[in-house]
């Protein structure tokens, strides 16, 4: 279903027990804690691909960034305006 490159290759397929409703898909995945992590304060203009472009050289990588920063609900949210000023945690590349 997903390559082994994949962060949800080891996602746990969803199996539905005691009267949940069966579903084609697979269970959330399990995010470790962020090591090696950088600081970065949002700036005006600040988005996620952007930082991972800057961080990773690979503006795929935005999710890495959301992972570290659970208090964030979506991508939308480090880019609002209201945000500036707030301190986001850049996970390492590899752990």
């Amino acid at each position: 279903m997903f390559t082994r490159k994949s962060r949800y290759a080891t996602a746990r397929p969803f199996i539905a027990v005691d009267g949940e409703e069966p579903f084609a898909g697979v269970r959330p995945r399990t995010i470790g804690g962020a090591t090696g992590v950088i600081e970065h304060t949002v700036e005006q203009g600040d988005r996620l691909d952007l930082l991972a472009k800057h961080y990773y050289n690979d503006d795929r990588l935005w999710w890495r960034i959301i992972d570290a920063n659970p208090e964030l609900l979506h991508g939308a949210d480090a880019t609002a305006t209201e945000m500036e000023g707030l301190v986001l945690l850049i996970p390492a590349l590899r752990e």
